[in-house]
């Protein structure tokens, strides 16, 4: 009894460490990013305060509304490729066969790469000039094969992108999940006629609902971070047809070296990220499920 009296400790003490952690590298960069968009700063001297003005200019930008539209069209394009295609291939790589482990393998090597190596990669296989693009494009209808460069598919190519790199981390997400899915269920299901797109339909996908809303905040979340990859393949254009709201904050701040107005469009972002987060866990019903063991 004196052993177990002695292990007992207050629920704030075992989760100090994870507050404190949170709090010095989550709540203080926030903090620190929205006081610094109530002032005047170039990145060198003393930030100079100016109230409400960063905010007052942001309806002024002409590059902020169709910056926020086009993060948002980005926003649901990845949603909507990367989910589907991540829980399929996860639940297909949670089989016991041999060759579904090196498949996983392989699939698994953009995790491996930095952002600015993929870009760098796909701007070499996307070149107008000697890439694959130009290769295929007369095929497709591209006859230059300027994909990067044509505003109808630039979008559209930097989705594909960002599809090749992230896929593998949420397949992996639905491969462990998956996992845990008691294989009594597919037996039983197995029995009563269900064929393998029906267990998928009725079974995979009922049991991965806590997955699929933890790899859909993350997607969306981590549209809002995609800056670099399009800095590298477009820069924003051609013209502002890929200038998304991160981008735009970047520029702001680190070519027009305006950090005051940068961290204004920052704190921006971080509102609609925690409000599509909120959003998908409101609509979901994620707050009112239970803790347990996916797919038990």
């Amino acid at each position: 009894m004196t052993s177990v009296a002695r292990t007992e400790r207050p629920g704030a003490v075992w989760a100090a460490p994870a507050l404190l952690f949170f709090g010095l590298f989550g709540l203080a960069p926030v903090v620190i990013v929205a006081c610094l968009s109530l002032t005047s700063w170039n990145g060198l001297g003393t930030p100079e305060w100016v109230g409400l003005d960063n905010w007052r200019a942001l309806p002024e930008d002409p590059h902020v509304g169709p910056g926020l539209l086009t993060t948002l069209a980005l926003t649901v394009l990845t949603w909507a490729t990367q989910t589907p295609l991540a829980l399929m291939f996860g639940a297909w790589a949670a089989g016991p066969q041999r060759v579904r482990a090196v498949a996983g393998a392989v699939f698994f090597l953009p995790l491996l790469l930095s952002t600015a190596a993929i870009a760098l990669v796909w701007q070499a296989l996307l070149d107008p000039n000697f890439g694959v693009s130009a290769q295929i494009g007369p095929y497709i209808g591209l006859v230059d094969g300027n994909v990067l460069g044509d505003r109808s598919l630039a979008l559209y190519a930097i989705v594909f992108v960002l599809l090749w790199q992230f896929l593998p981390f949420h397949m992996l997400l639905y491969q462990a999940a998956a996992r845990q899915i008691p294989a009594s269920l597919y037996e039983a299901a197995e029995i009563d006629g269900a064929g393998p797109a029906q267990r998928f339909r009725s079974i995979t996908v009922p049991q991965l609902r806590h997955t699929i809303i933890a790899s859909s905040v993350l997607i969306l979340v981590g549209s809002m971070t995609y800056f670099e990859t399009i800095l590298l393949l477009t820069g924003g254009g051609p013209g502002t047809a890929t200038r998304i709201l991160p981008l735009h904050m970047y520029l702001q701040g680190f070519s027009a070296f305006r950090m005051g107005y940068a961290s204004a469009i920052a704190v921006l972002l971080v509102l609609i990220g925690t409000g599509l987060s909120l959003l998908v866990v409101r609509v979901s019903g994620y707050a009112r499920m239970t803790s347990e063991r996916e797919g038990a």
